[in-house]
């Protein structure tokens, strides 16, 4: 595995003096008084993105999204006027929530011309606005007008639907975002459409789970058993050190050198791999995709890997260089449980070979994945019983150190202003 150079001065660590070097606390992962804050100080005042326009390709187009971690459920529709918008998932009337099938607590989608409550058909426009009360004469002066849904502060970046729960959110998506983001605009989102998605329950907390993939000093050891016995001995002797690590405002991003996998010596590579000409790095031929945005492979890696965005609080978009992208969610349900979803995006397949090499392309990630997510609920148990107060970081493990010190940022932020009020 190649070693790349560190920063002209220092370690990566060093670079970001505020972050310090000292051992870490992981007291913000396991109380349960620090979530209950963690859940006002940060999802409720953070952007989160929610999903993607291609959800809601056309007018009347909504799916629902459960967010126990701020305690409500939203429908994100597309209006009559095409915009996309969000709303609480709750009947003016009486509470009931608005928009479920079979299971009220299941997530849904579906086309429809307006929402009709389920318990006593009030109906609700595609803006939002209350049209219909049934026996409208038996209540008492009731001003239609006044009873629209309860909206959500919606905006959309480059096909990603974002909300915010606060009254009035503290800065607008795109500044927010800030231009390390932003400077991915440009990218084909919109051509990548062929979807394949994978949900778990993780017993443990949500920042553990984004702590693992914030680093790849784990990578030659825990995914030893991906390769072959030779190769993983001597990359795990070896090690791994991503050549670029940035952060900006509460965001995050790693950079690697990649392999081109058809190059790799045959017994680096697995039947399948070679059958399907697809792996863990994406299909081998990837189609032409035109220029990539200034904000992609920071570190100029020749082959380039990927990079790996972490937007704050919960999101990550990590670009594979053979030209896919996946996204991971991270949404918390208590302090020690939350909810993991991973969505891996290709172009539109031209052929079956295509089709199947994007198959072995997904599926070949979800094992990384489980593999990442086996350790967690063994974290979270001894972590949990205090015997130790505070953790050692290396320097590949920086970003660690920033989601935990922006997560206490929040939280004091916060505090101090919830105080002043």
């Amino acid at each position: 595995m190649a070693r790349f150079p560190k920063p002209p001065e220092g370690s990566w660590t060093e670079h970001y003096p505020q972050l310090g070097t000292g051992p870490v606390s992981y007291e913000d992962s396991i109380d349960p008084q620090f979530y209950e804050i963690e859940r006002k100080a940060v999802f409720k005042r953070a952007w989160l993105n929610v999903g993607r326009v291609e959800q809601v390709p056309r007018k009347g187009s909504y799916f629902t999204k459960e967010l126990k971690v701020v305690n409500t459920s939203i429908i994100v529709v597309r209006t009559g006027k095409g915009e996309v918008k969000a709303y609480h998932n709750i009947c003016r009337h009486r509470g009931n929530k608005l928009v479920w099938n079979d299971m009220p607590l299941e997530e849904t989608s579906g086309v429809c011309r307006q929402f009709t409550c389920k318990y006593h058909a009030w109906r609700y426009d595609l803006e939002g606005n209350l049209t219909f009360v049934q026996q409208e004469g038996e209540f008492f002066d009731l001003d239609k007008s006044r009873y629209g849904l309860v909206p959500v502060h919606c905006d959309v970046w480059e096909g990603f639907i974002f909300v915010n729960f606060a009254k009035e959110p503290e800065q607008p998506l795109r500044d927010f975002l800030g231009p390390m983001i932003t400077n991915l605009g440009g990218y084909p989102f919109d051509k990548m459409t062929s979807r394949f998605q994978y949900r778990s329950e993780v017993k443990a907390n949500w920042k553990l789970y984004m702590d693992a993939f914030q680093e790849f000093y784990h990578a030659p050891v825990l995914h030893a058993n991906q390769s072959p016995t030779a190769y993983s001995k001597a990359a795990a002797e070896a090690g791994f050190e991503a050549p670029h690590y940035r952060i900006e405002g509460p965001h995050r991003l790693v950079s690697t050198s990649g392999v081109r996998a058809w190059e790799m010596a045959d017994e680096m590579r697995k039947p399948i791999e070679d059958i399907c000409q697809s792996g863990l790095f994406g299909p081998w031929d990837g189609q032409d995709l035109g220029e990539m945005p200034p904000g992609l492979n920071p570190a100029k890696c020749d082959p380039w890997g990927l990079d790996s965005f972490q937007l704050f609080p919960n999101f990550v978009i990590l670009f594979w260089g053979q030209g896919w992208y996946l996204t991971y969610h991270y949404w918390p349900t208590s302090h020690n449980t939350h909810i993991f979803e991973g969505t891996v995006y290709f172009p539109q397949p031209r052929t079956p070979r295509e089709r199947i090499a994007q198959e072995l392309a997904a599926v070949s990630f979800k094992e990384y994945g489980l593999q990442d997510a086996n350790t967690l609920e063994a974290t979270q148990t001894m972590v949990e019983s205090r015997v130790l107060d505070d953790f050692v970081l290396c320097d590949q493990e920086v970003l660690i150190r920033h989601l935990h010190t922006e997560t206490a940022a929040w939280v004091e932020d916060y505090q101090r202003k919830t105080a002043e009020v």
